[in-house]
C-alpha cells in the first residue's frame, strides 16, 4: 500500500503502552508501529499515555516525552494507585486532564482509541467531536455489560444508567467501531445497528513466533507437574473460587504456579490458606522474556474467567499467547471463548468456569506435551493483524467527510 497523502496527524489515546504489562499495552505498542509504516516522514503520530501502571508491583524505568522517528509517546504521571473502582477512577481523572492539557488548541486528522473501560473511548469522542475529526475506536471489552454483572442492587441503578449515556454518545461519535472479539456483536449490534464494525482480534507477538519444545517433558520422572496461570488477578478472573479447590484436589502431583498481581490478589491468598493448600506459588508479574521460560517449564496452562454472562463475549489475549507456546490448555470460560478454543486449538480443554469436577476430567483429557500449532500461528499473528488493522484506519480516514 502506498505512503497515506492524507494523513498528517493522529492523536493515539491509550491508558496502556510500553513498558507497562497488560494486553492493552501488548496490542497498542505494535498496532503504532504498524500504523507509521503506512505513513510519510512528514506525518506524525503522538501517543498519549501513562507511565506503566497496570500492576501496583511492576514499576518499569521510562520517561515522560519519548521520540521514535514520528512517534513521540507523552506519558502523564498518576497518583499511587491499586486496582480498586475508585482508585481506578480517580487515576483516569488525572489521565484525561493530562490529554485535555496535550492538546489544548492542537488539531489532529484522526483520533484513535483504545479502550477497554469506555472511558479513555469516551475521551477520545470528546476530542472527536471538538476537532471535527474522524474518530476509530478500538473496543477491547464491554465495560458496562461488565459492571451489570458485578454491580447489582443500589450501586448498579445509580452508576449504569450515566455509563449507558456516555457508552451512547461515544460508540454514536465513532466512525468505526473494532471489537476484538466477535463475541462482542450482539451486544452492539443490538444498541448501535447503523455503526460500522471491524474485527481485529488480538494476536501473537514476535516474541512468541517460533517456540521451540522443551528438552524434556515437564511431566516425565517424579516430579510435579505444574499448572500454570499468567495474568491478572481480578474479580474478572475469579481465580480465588476456583484455585484453591483445584489444587486440593490435584494434591502433590501438581503444582498451581499463579503469576500476576490485580485487585482480587488479597482474596485468593486468603482463599488458599483458608483451604489449607500447599501447593499453590504465587508470583509477582514478570517480563515477557521471563514468562516464556516459565511456559516452557509448565506441564499445562491454566486460564479461568468468572462466572458473569458478559464474559461469555469475550475473547481473551491470553489464548493467542498460550496457544502459541504449544503447551496444553485447560480453561474455564464459556461462550465464544470456548468455542474459540474448540474450533481453533487443539489440544485445549474447555470447562465450565468455577467448576471443579468437570475442570478435573478437562485436565484428564489433555495429552501434557508439546504441540506445534503452526497453522493457528500463522493466521494470528499480531504483526499480521495489526497491519490489516492499520490499512482499515487509513480507509476510514480517506473517506471521511466533516
Amino acid at each position: 500500500m502506498s505512503k497515506n497523502k492524507k494523513m498528517r496527524r493522529v492523536l493515539f489515546l491509550t491508558f496502556y503502552f510500553e513498558p507497562d504489562l497488560c494486553a492493552g499495552s501488548f496490542r497498542n505498542t505494535p498496532f503504532v508501529g504498524a500504523l507509521a509504516e503506512h505513513l510519510s516522514a512528514d506525518d506524525r503520530i503522538d501517543v498519549l499515555t501513562t507511565f506503566p501502571n497496570r500492576y501496583h508491583e511492576f514499576r518499569a524505568k521510562t520517561t515522560p516525552l519519548e521520540e521514535k522517528g514520528m512517534v513521540r509517546i507523552r506519558r502523564i504521571p498518576l497518583p499511587p494507585h491499586q486496582s480498586g473502582m475508585i482508585d481506578q477512577a480517580k487515576a483516569f481523572l488525572f489521565y484525561a486532564r493530562g490529554v485535555l492539557a496535550a492538546v489544548h488548541g492542537e488539531q489532529y486528522d484522526l483520533i484513535f482509541a483504545s479502550s477497554s473501560r469506555l472511558m479513555t473511548a469516551a475521551l477520545g469522542a470528546r476530542i472527536a467531536r471538538k476537532m471535527k475529526a474522524p474518530l476509530y475506536l478500538d473496543i477491547r471489552d464491554i465495560f458496562v455489560d461488565t459492571l451489570e454483572g458485578i454491580l447489582p442492587g443500589w450501586k448498579g441503578r445509580l452508576i449504569l444508567p450515566f455509563l449507558k449515556t456516555i457508552e451512547r454518545g461515544t460508540i454514536r461519535t465513532a466512525h468505526r467501531v473494532n471489537l476484538v472479539s466477535e463475541g462482542f456483536l450482539s451486544y452492539f449490534k443490538a444498541r448501535y445497528p447503523e455503526q460500522r464494525y471491524s474485527f481485529f482480534t488480538n494476536g501473537i507477538d514476535n516474541g512468541f513466533l517460533g517456540v521451540e519444545p522443551p528438552t524434556a517433558n515437564p511431566s516425565d520422572g517424579n516430579r510435579q507437574n505444574v499448572l500454570l496461570y499468567a495474568g491478572n488477578i481480578g474479580e474478572g478472573q475469579g481465580l480465588h473460587h476456583i484455585v484453591p479447590q483445584l489444587a486440593a484436589r490435584l494434591g502433590n502431583g501438581w503444582r498451581l504456579r499463579i503469576v500476576g498481581a490485580g485487585g482480587a490478589l488479597q482474596r485468593l491468598k486468603q482463599a488458599v490458606e483458608r483451604a489449607g493448600v500447599t501447593n499453590v506459588d504465587m508470583i509477582a508479574p514478570v517480563p515477557r522474556d521471563q514468562l516464556l521460560a516459565l511456559y516452557r517449564e509448565a506441564a499445562c496452562l491454566f486460564l479461568h474467567l468468572n462466572a458473569y454472562d458478559a464474559f461469555s463475549k469475550v475473547l481473551p489475549s491470553k489464548i493467542f499467547e498460550y496457544a502459541a507456546a504449544g503447551k496444553p490448555i485447560l480453561a474455564g470460560v464459556a461462550g465464544f471463548s470456548a468455542k474459540f478454543l474448540e474450533e481453533e486449538v487443539e489440544n485445549a480443554a474447555v470447562f465450565p468456569p468455577c467448576d471443579v469436577e468437570t475442570a478435573l476430567a478437562a485436565l484428564d483429557s489433555l495429552r501434557l506435551d508439546f504441540i506445534n500449532r503452526e497453522d493457528f500461528i500463522n493466521r494470528f499473528r499480531r504483526d499480521r493483524i495489526m497491519d490489516a488493522m492499520a490499512k482499515d484506519v487509513l480507509r476510514v480516514v480517506a473517506a471521511y467527510e466533516p
